[in-house]
């Protein structure tokens, strides 16, 4: 079976973490997150689906950024939310 990549992946740049203390929106806003998700386009930093708000999900729809990465400590994993599954 041959698996093909995720066209996504070409917008994943170099990034560094907008704020790497928690989500961008939930630290403005004052509102708990459980996890945090990475863009790899532009390193906004945003909440998991599992979090209240899902700042991630949002910001991947609004700004057209796909892909991200756990910022989770000891995980690299990637994921596409286009897709719905691991880039």
């Amino acid at each position: 079976m041959v698996t093909i990549p995720d066209p996504h992946l070409a917008m994943v740049r170099p990034v560094t973490p907008r704020t790497p203390e928690g989500c961008e929106e939930c630290l403005r806003d004052r509102s708990p997150w459980v996890h945090l998700r990475l863009c790899l386009s532009c390193g906004h930093v945003g909440c998991c689906d599992s979090s209240p708000l899902k700042h991630a999900r949002r910001h991947a729809g609004s700004a057209g950024h796909p892909i991200v990465q756990s910022f989770q400590p000891g995980e690299d994993w990637r994921w596409c939310y286009v897709h719905e599954g691991l880039a």
